[in-house]
């Protein structure tokens, strides 16, 4: 479960309120994603369906605790929705600027709401259902992982964190998930959970994405979330643990 935050007042200072966030239907495709037990820290994930088929999606890690970083959370997904929908509209438009223009105005929001610093690695999309094509930029976010018939490939970071500079955007990117390909998400707490010392990290993350039999984007976020937990051999409350997935159908 993914929250994301509405503003209402009560007595004399605004009341935030967690809202579970919406997962639009999708042509020939599917996206989940999964939060594992009660939020504490900045993890969140949001999607929207802007146009002509475009579905854009984010996973974000805002640092701090929840008690300290909401109003940064909130003003994110602001920025997100309202941002989102204006820079995608149009069949003409060229969708790695508009990410990366998307990303300049996420991290504006974060710095004027923080009034300072607040580290906010983010992986941002935008999902093409015509096209199969994924744009993104990872702003120092925990690599992307795609499958597909010619094996596994990382999406690596295309810059910093947001929240940090007020000039350094990250890059866009490109890639295509063809028919029966999938991409996989998880948040730091993933990879930061830990037995006797040792991290879960990405290679085990690699090995369940390799191995799964998932026939389903929950399959797959649930399958991480179950592994880490029988890595760590207790429940991961570490830090918040987030998997999100998407499957693009076989023809």
């Amino acid at each position: 479960m993914a929250f994301l935050f509405k503003r209402e007042k009560s007595g004399p200072a605004p009341v935030v309120h967690p809202l579970q966030a919406s997962i639009p239907p999708i042509q020939d495709a599917e996206f989940n994603a999964f939060y594992y037990g009660q939020r504490k820290g900045g993890d969140f994930y949001d999607f929207i369906r802007v146009d002509n088929g475009r579905i854009l999606f984010g996973l974000l890690d805002v640092a701090g605790p929840l008690e300290e970083n909401r109003t940064v959370v909130c003003a994110v997904q602001d920025s997100f929705r309202k941002d989102g929908t204006e820079l995608f509209v149009g069949e003409d438009i060229n969708e790695s600027e508009a990410m990366i223009e998307l990303g300049i105005r996420i991290n504006r929001s974060i710095l004027d709401t923080e009034q300072g610093l607040r580290s906010c690695p983010a992986f941002l999309g935008c999902y093409n259902e015509f096209t199969g094509i994924v744009c993104y930029l990872n702003s120092g976010h925990t690599p992307g992982l795609v499958r597909d018939g010619s094996g596994l490939a990382e999406l690596g970071a295309t810059g910093l964190p947001l929240g940090l500079f007020s000039h350094a955007p990250s890059d866009a990117s490109l890639v295509f998930l063809e028919p029966g390909a999938s991409l996989l998400l998880v948040s730091r707490g993933v990879l930061e959970g830990k037995r006797k010392g040792e991290e879960f990290g990405l290679e085990r993350v690699k090995d369940v994405f390799k191995q799964t039999a998932a026939e389903s984007p929950k399959e797959l976020s649930l399958s991480v979330l179950n592994a880490l937990r029988q890595f760590m051999n207790t429940p991961p409350t570490h830090d918040d643990v987030t998997a999100l997935s998407l499957f693009r159908h076989s023809s």
